[in-house]
This record gives structure tokens, sequence and C-alpha cells, in this order.
């Protein structure tokens, strides 16, 4: 009897944005994403050749499904992987989804207080951060409007990821320091990374040289 064939080589990206970035790079790299452009709602997407399908997730699923063997690889901000703790390979930076981590404080109050507290979607990153600098923060989790927090006096300062700044600006808050650089990078199952090697190594051989050529 012949052996049956394993599954597709399952790669969990995040919906929107990265997703539409990832379909430029992939194609760039010589490798066909073109289900990714295709407007419709299926969440698991199979390339035409049936090698490869995509799992289509929300940005802080993506790193769980990879972990737990759902997916062989996948495309993850650095911000999630910061945050909480998975056992996964971090084979490239795929240099897309810039942005920055940083404490921000109101514009007119810019003298950190000995224990701050601070509010953030990011509780993790920031009780880090605050303890690596001997700095005994009060972390608050807020959801949304993080802005919000220190101009009606539920924080003096906040922890949250920066692209252009404009939202800051407009809140009359400033950056007082940066906590981390943030892209989207690629994360692989370990045992996959492993058994399945020869199908994971030309992909990442070839998003490598896409990412190389759009910094020429």
């Amino acid at each position: 009897m012949a052996p049956m064939n394993p599954r597709p080589l399952t790669v969990a990206i995040p919906k929107g944005r990265v997703q539409k970035a990832l379909a430029v790079l992939f194609a760039k790299g010589g490798l066909d994403a073109s289900v990714l452009d295709v407007d419709d709602r299926r969440l698991v997407r199979p390339t035409v050749d049936g090698s490869m399908r995509f799992l289509l997730l929300k940005p802080d699923d993506v790193p769980t499904y990879v972990e737990f063997g759902a997916a062989d690889l996948g495309v993850s901000g650095r911000d999630v992987l910061l945050e909480r703790s998975y056992d996964l390979y971090q084979p490239l930076d795929l240099g897309i989804g810039r942005c920055r981590m940083v404490v921000a404080a109101p514009a007119d109050r810019l003298e950190m207080p000995s224990a701050p507290r601070v509010a953030t979607k990011y509780p993790r990153i920031a009780a880090d951060h605050f303890a690596g600098r001997g700095v005994q923060a009060e972390v608050i989790f807020v959801g949304g409007s993080v802005e919000l927090a220190p101009l009606v006096g539920l924080a003096d300062l906040i922890v949250d990821l920066v692209e252009t700044g404009s939202t800051l600006r407009e809140n009359h808050l400033v950056v007082v320091e940066e906590v981390a650089a943030i892209s989207s990078v690629v994360v692989a199952n370990r045992a996959a990374y492993k058994l399945r090697s020869a199908e994971i190594r030309p992909i990442l051989s070839a998003l490598a040289a896409a990412v190389a050529a759009g910094k020429t």
C-alpha cells in the first residue's frame, strides 16, 4: 500500500493588512499565494497546486495554532510573541508591519512618578520593561482607547504600539521612551521545522530573498 500523502504545509497568517502585504511578499519570492488576494470569507485557503494552505486568523491566535501543531508555519507580530510565552522558532523577520512599542505620557506631565500607574493592552511587556529599569509600576490592562487613560486620570503613562505617532499627538501625548521595535516575523512549529524541513526551507529562502530585494 502506498503511503498516505501528508497534509499540505499549513501557514497561519493574520487577516487584514498583513495578509495583503504577505501576498505581495510571497509573489516577489516566486511563491503562489494568489488565494490570499481572493475577496471571500474562507478561513482555510489551499494554493492552486494543493501543496500549501493558509489559515486566516486573528493576529493573537496565530502563534497558538503554530505552537500546538495545527499549522506548521505562521506570521506573527513581535508584540504578540513578547506579550505571551510561546515555544516556537522565529527563523525570519519579514520587515512588514513595522512600528514601535513605546512609553508615552501627557505632554504637560513628563516627569515620571516613582511608582507610576501604567495603562496598556500589553501588561506583560509593560511590567517586564519597568521591572528591568527598577521601577515599581502598577500596570492596568485596558483593551481599547489606551490614549484616554492618562487624560482622565486613570494612569500616568501608557505603553502601546505607535506607527506614525499621529494618535498620540492628537491626544496631547508624547513618547517618553521606546520599549521595543516591532515587525512581523515567521514562526515555526518546532517538530514541523525538523520533520518537514525539505518543504519549509525553500519557502524561508524565497521569503528571505524577497525581503532582501525589498531593501535594495
